[in-house]
This record gives C-alpha cells, structure tokens and sequence, in this order.
C-alpha cells in the first residue's frame, strides 16, 4: 500500500489532516491496530478512546515506520504520521485499500435488528449455499466462514468485527473463491464506524425493541434506531420486516437513498407487504408456512410456495422470510430456498433435548426483552398447560435495560425462573440478579436467585417434571462466561445440560 494512495482516499473523504512523511511515495507492507500485531515497514493505527502512546512505542519496536491518528506524535517519536480528524473511519478505508478492496467481488447481504440476526444468517448462508456450492462466506454472531474446510470456519468474538478484521477475512474469502458474504451487521458497526465506506448489495431490517442503551453503548433509542438504519442507507437493495415497531421511520430512511422498485417488505398476514405470510403452522421442533406474492415484481412471482422451516418457533417464520427476499434479489431459486430452510441448523438457536423424566430442555441465545418475549411466548401459547422453567442472566457492564425487560417477559409467559450469571463483566452477577428479581411479579413467578450457572440449570432440570419445558437462554453454545474482563472457561448450556442428565440416569 502506498502511502500517497492511503492519502488521497482519506481526503476524498475529507478525513485527511496532514502528515509528517518524507516522501508519499513510500510503501507499506503491513496494517495493525494492535501493536502486538505489527510487523517490519509497517503502518500503525492509534484508535480506541484509551489509547495510550505505550503502544505507539511498542508498535515501532515491532516495526511500525508510521502511524495513523488523530493526534500527532511527532513531539514524542521520530517516526512520521498521517494526521486524520476521524480514525476510525480512517481506518475501515485503509484496510479496505491495504487488503485491495474486496467487496467489490462480493454480493454482499447484511442483517440488522435487535433480534433474529443470526438465524436469518444462516438460513441465507444454506440457501445460497445450496445455490452456489463453496461461494458463500458467513460473518455471524457464532461462527465465521471464510472458505471450506475447518481451518477457514472459526468462532466470532464480535457480531461485526473490527474494520480491518472485517476486510482481511472478506479478502480471505476472496482469495477462497466466495462471491456472496452474508453477514451480520450489528448497530455497533456504524456506531463504531466499523463497516464505514462499505457498500452493501442488500440491507435486511428485522425489527427494534429498545436494547443496547447504556453508558458504554448507544446513549438513547433513538441513537440506537439511527445507527440500525445506516445499513438501509448504504444498500442498493433493501428488505424490511413491516410488523416492526417504528416501521414508517424504518421506510422513510430507506426511501432516502433506494427507488421504490428496490425496497421490498415482508408481514404477517399482510396485504400491503410485497410477501406476506399466511397459513402458519409452528411446533416445537419445526415449523411450515405459505407465501402469498402481493407485488407485481416478476421476481417474486416464483416465491408463492409452502416453506418448511427446521428451526423452531413461529417467529422463525419472518426470519425465514426475510432470508427468501434477500436471495431473491440474488438470484437464488424458489428451490434453494426451500431446501436451505428446510435444512439449516443454528447453534445455540432453539436446540431442544426430550428427556425420560424432566421436560423438554430448550437452548437459546435470547438474551434481551424481545427474543426473551417472542421464544417464551411462543412455548407458552404452543402448550398453555405446561409450565415453563426458565434459567437466566443478563450481561455486565451493559444492556442495562434488558434487567427490567427479562422480568416483563417471565411475568407474562414464566411459571418458575432461575436466576444467574451470564457475563456479569465488572458487575456483581448476584446484584445484577436482584434487579431483574426487583421486577418480577412473585404472585405469578417462582423465583430462586442461583449465582452459579451450573448450579443453575441443575436445579432447573432436577425439579422439572416431565410435562415442563425448561429454557436455558442467553449462553447458547459459549464456552466461556465474561468476569472482570477475562473469558473465563464455561463449558455451555448444552454441555451443562447433558452432564446433569447423564448424572440423574446414573442416579436412576
């Protein structure tokens, strides 16, 4: 990469400042934002609002011979910088260049909402799979794919990575032979700057219910909602759930940027969405549903069919739908999609064991007010007669309103509720308990506060009876539990689940 070619994109984007370079002409052969990653001629980036020069110091001990940043250092070092008023959106077009811009061989999709992100990633990532074998990459909340095989299918740390993680591993793709990225596309993302510059072939809204509001994410909803509707502004294409809360806010910005002919949406029972769900049928295992076409668009003539879903949970139904739009516009078959849906698994996402003697386990991601209230509601209204056991925390350190958010879902759909850690951060996972406990309408549900999750879902699964449905939600499948700022080893909710009810055979 070459420095005066950095230069002239930042200033195309009025991010350039200055710089103390002896001649633009030089090259660099290496980009970090963590000086432990630095390697020789390299060019380094000080972001994060607790940047120390520390790192800058160890950053050219490494082999940094620049930087980027707000802030100029040339007081303190000798080496030359590139002076920007923006360095985080400095840094999305400087991986983007050093990685030779690699959305540009890419369909990409993006997902957003509070929630059915991940789900309605994956169902996109089967259907195009089965569309176009070993060409579809996936950027989920769980799992990253940027190829076939193990070594290229990896665990996520963050729904949307970091800028420049974020470009290496679409060049990865690339380089893997991918042509569609589906991806999830958190409110982070925007907030963060972290998709800054990209461009997206097709943006998904799913819905919003208040979530991430607190000190160390969005400072209100409505700079919640705004960030959420960025990707609508940056695709040519865009899909919208129109049974979502703030639905005409969602549309209007979407009609800034997109012709009419390029904004599709989706409902239940509704005859004014471009598709609407009609004929609805979900179990606790699977479920089916009919799409009626109500637009004149010949591409979605050919969606009119029976879909059958293999996730669980009647909300799965508008995921799904969503994810039918989306390769629709890519050029997937009515055939894909019913097979992808019919055959896509989400870790962590309704997974459900039937035990001998203790109910039906159910395993979930929910981890906020909405997709606490859309899964427990669904289990209650699907079996009114059977009590429903549930286990859960809320996370540390932020989400600080899901707390009361957790406690309105168990008032309206739980009989009993465990309360317990889940990546309680810097908090007291036993006064993060008692707040969510302080909301609770006892009258109506059992409540016992368990510090422990093991204990937890222990207890869950040993006084359930084999007419209960007991939930484990807000882990999934995570193998380790947020504590004081270290990822601390966490065997999972299945795992846990299964260890309890290998012991009580053993007992039997």
């Amino acid at each position: 990469m070459k420095a005066f070619q950095l230069i002239a994109l930042l200033q195309e984007h009025d991010l350039y400042q200055s710089n103390s370079l002896k001649s633009d002409d030089v090259s660099f052969e290496s980009l970090a934002y963590d000086s432990r990653n630095v390697s020789e001629n390299g060019l380094f980036i000080c972001k994060g609002k607790n940047f120390s020069v520390d790192y800058l110091k160890q950053a050219i001990a490494n082999g940094a011979t620049s930087y980027l940043a707000e802030t100029d250092y040339s007081d303190v070092f000798s080496v030359p910088g590139i002076i920007v008023n923006d360095v985080r959106k400095a840094m999305s077009l400087a991986a983007q260049l050093f990685f030779g811009f690699p959305q540009n061989d890419l369909f990409l999709i993006g997902y957003t909402g509070t929630k059915g992100k991940t789900t309605s990633t994956y169902f996109t990532h089967n259907i195009l799979e089965h569309a176009h074998p070993g060409e579809v990459a996936m950027f989920s909340t769980i799992d990253r794919i940027v190829g076939q095989g193990a070594k290229n299918q990896f665990k996520a740390h963050l729904t949307t990575a970091e800028s420049f993680d974020l470009f290496k591993e679409m060049r990865e793709a690339v380089d893997n032979g991918a042509k569609y990225l589906v991806m999830e596309v958190a409110s982070q993302a925007y907030l963060l700057d972290r998709v800054y510059g990209l461009q997206f072939d097709v943006g998904i809204f799913l819905d919003i219910t208040p979530d991430h509001i607190g000190i160390n994410e969005h400072p209100n909803f409505a700079n919640y909602l705004f960030c959420k509707q960025q990707l609508l502004l940056n695709s040519r294409n865009v899909v919208i759930n129109a049974d979502t809360d703030h639905f005409d806010e969602v549309l209007a910005a979407a009609q800034v940027s997109t012709a009419p002919d390029h904004i599709f949406t989706y409902g239940m029972n509704s005859d004014s969405a471009s598709v609407s769900i009609t004929d609805n049928q979900a179990s606790l295992t699977a479920s089916t549903f009919n799409l009626v076409v109500n637009s004149d668009n010949p591409m979605l003539a050919s969606l009119a069919q029976t879909y059958n879903v293999s996730v669980p949970g009647d909300f799965n139904q508008s995921n799904a739908s969503a994810a039918i739009l989306a390769t629709a516009i890519a050029g997937a078959s009515a055939d894909d999609m019913q097979y992808g849906l019919a055959n896509t698994k989400v870790p962590g996402r309704m997974q459900f064991t039937r035990t001998k003697n203790h109910g039906t386990i159910y395993v979930d991601y929910a981890h906020d007010w909405g997709s606490m209230n859309a899964l427990l509601g669904f289990l209650s209204t699907q079996f009114p007669d059977q009590r429903v056991i549930a286990v859960l925390g809320s996370t540390g350190d932020k989400g600080e309103d899901r707390r009361e958010g957790f406690a309105r879902a168990l008032n309206d759909f739980a009989d009993v509720a465990y309360l317990t850690a889940d990546d309680p951060g810097h908090e007291d996972p036993i006064k993060i308990a008692e707040e969510i406990d302080s909301h609770i309408d006892h009258s109506k549900v059992d409540t016992t506060i368990v510090p422990k999750r093991e204990d937890a879902i222990r207890q869950a699964i040993t006084g359930a009876s084999n007419t209960d449905l007991v939930v484990l939600a807000g882990k999934g499948e995570d193998k380790y539990q947020k504590v004081n700022g270290v990822d601390t080893p966490y065997p999972s909710d299945p795992v846990v689940a299964a260890n309890v009810l290998e012991s009580l055979a053993d007992e039997a």
